[in-house]
């Protein structure tokens, strides 16, 4: 466990055995802790036991905060709440209904990783609705002996929703802020499909840096500071795949050949940086073949490519 700052620590989930792919925030309290973004069930045994590891059993969880439902981050919320029913969870309006009954989530994930479910994510459990804490954005809510405020920050997933704590300066933005592994390392945006949507997630960043954060948390993978120059490079970024895509759209061939393309082009952009593992890393935390699904999507609602 890392601590981030008083009463502020974060586990990484060893996901498939790579380290720094996932974290779990963990915020500390005299009447209990709180998780945000608990990961997927395939790591919860490693989540469980870095808990137990400083004193912490899931019996002491009272809150868990989803920046959005995901399996990478949500996976797990239900088989937790199964095993400690007084757990409360946090979610946004448009994610509760696919916590309390997750079929056509699974049905969907299942066709992006056809044969790999269990291996990658475990079990995806439902979690009653008496049990959820369902927001907007705009609340102030206390969880972990902090109150923390939430915006809306969909543009990755409809759904997605960040975190500031004043007190520690620290904004939990899950995947809104995209990408980056290491300090100094690429910022690359997750965009896998059904819901990006790139002037609304424009506007996500805008709210988060309205906060004036002096660090920002990823789930993939860390704390980072200036935060300024981190919100830039997304955006810079994000033109920069979206650039991609939309010429991939423009030429020759199927879709699996663009897809290729722009897959090849990214992994290109990544090892002029860093070394083949570091790269590897980055698809292991977001696949490059669905960011391009959800760029593909985004560019032909708007009428541009085949």
């Amino acid at each position: 466990m890392i601590t981030l700052a008083s009463g502020v620590s974060y586990i990484d989930l060893n996901f498939l055995g790579v380290r720094g792919v996932i974290a779990t925030v963990v915020l500390h309290g005299a009447n209990g802790v709180a998780l945000i973004d608990p990961g997927p069930t395939s790591a919860l045994p490693v989540l469980r036991a870095e808990l137990q590891r400083t004193g912490i059993a899931v019996e002491d969880v009272r809150t868990i905060l989803l920046t959005h439902i995901h399996l990478d981050h949500a996976g797990a919320t239900g088989t937790l709440v199964r095993e400690n029913p007084a757990l409360r969870v946090v979610v946004h309006e448009q994610g509760a209904p696919h916590m309390v009954n997750p079929e056509k989530l699974i049905a969907s994930a299942s066709r992006l990783w056809p044969g790999e479910m269990d291996r990658l994510w475990g079990d995806f459990l439902p979690v009653p609705a008496d049990r959820l804490d369902v927001v907007r954005g705009g609340e102030r809510i206390a969880a972990g002996d902090r109150q923390l405020e939430i915006e809306y920050t969909p543009g990755h997933a409809s759904h997605h929703v960040s975190y500031f704590g004043a007190d520690t300066g620290i904004a939990f933005v899950g995947d809104t802020a995209g990408i980056r592994l290491q300090a100094g390392g690429f910022v690359m945006p997750p965009t896998p499909p059904p819901d990006i949507d790139l002037e609304i997630w424009d506007r996500s960043l805008k709210r988060i840096a309205a906060w004036h954060p002096s660090t920002l948390f990823v789930t993939h993978f860390g704390a980072f500071s200036p935060v300024d120059p981190h919100l830039t490079e997304m955006t810079d970024h994000m033109g920069l795949t979206s650039g991609l895509v939309k010429a991939s759209l423009a030429r020759e061939g199927t879709d699996e050949e663009r897809e290729a393309w722009f897959t090849d082009e990214v992994r290109r952009e990544l090892r002029r940086r860093m070394t083949a593992t570091e790269a590897q890393a980055y698809e292991v935390a977001g696949r490059f073949d669905l960011s391009w699904r959800g760029l593909a999507r985004y560019w032909r609602k708007r009428g541009s490519g085949n």
